[in-house]
C-alpha cells in the first residue's frame, strides 16, 4: 500500500477532515482515538467519538485537537470553505532542489487533473483538492522570497545570530 502524501490532502467536509486528523494521528504518531481524547483532557472518549461522528467539536478544541494529530486539516477546510487560502509562515530558509521539483511536479500533476476535470474524467474533489496545495506551495514561495527584502531574517546565510 502506497503512503499517502499528507501534504497534498485536502478535506471537503468539517467531519472528514476531522477523520483524515485522526487517521494522520494513527499513522504518524501511532495515537489512538482514545489516547488523542485521553490527551485533550476529555473526561470520556465518547465525547470525542461522538465529535467525530458528527463533525461538531466546540472550538475551543480544535487547536488541541490538531496539535494532538499533528496535522491542521480542520483549520484549513475552516479557511477553505470561507474561500480563504492559506499558507504556512516561511521557515526562512533557501528552497531545495527538491522543493522546487515538488512543486513543478505538482504544478503538472494539477494541471493534468484540471484538463481531465474539463473533459469529463476528474472529479471536482480532487481537482480542487490539487490546485489548492498547488496554490498553497506558490504562496509560500512567494511569502519566503518576500522575506528576503528584511535583513534581520538573515535567510541564506546559514549562520545564528
Amino acid at each position: 500500500m502506497r503512503r499517502r502524501n499528507w501534504k497534498r490532502v485536502a478535506p471537503n467536509s468539517l467531519k472528514e477532515a476531522m477523520r483524515l486528523g485522526v487517521e494522520y494521528a494513527r499513522e504518524r504518531r501511532h495515537h489512538s482515538v482514545d489516547h488523542v481524547a485521553d490527551l485533550m483532557g476529555l473526561s470520556s472518549r465518547d465525547t470525542l467519538y461522538k465529535w467525530l461522528s458528527t463533525g461538531r467539536m466546540p472550538a475551543t478544541y480544535i487547536r488541541p485537537f490538531e496539535h494532538l494529530c499533528g496535522i491542521d486539516l480542520v483549520t484549513q477546510y475552516m479557511a477553505t470553505s470561507a474561500y480563504k487560502l492559506l499558507i504556512d509562515i516561511p521557515a526562512g530558509r533557501a528552497a531545495k532542489d527538491t522543493d522546487l521539483i515538488s512543486l513543478q511536479s505538482g504544478f503538472a500533476d494539477a494541471m493534468g487533473l484540471l484538463a481531465k476535470f474539463y473533459q469529463g474524467d476528474a472529479g471536482a474533489d480532487e481537482t480542487i483538492s490539487a490546485l489548492t496545495a498547488v496554490l498553497s506551495d506558490i504562496a509560500s514561495h512567494r511569502a519566503n522570497v518576500s522575506q528576503t527584502q528584511y535583513p534581520e531574517l538573515n535567510m541564506f546565510d546559514g549562520g545564528d545570530r
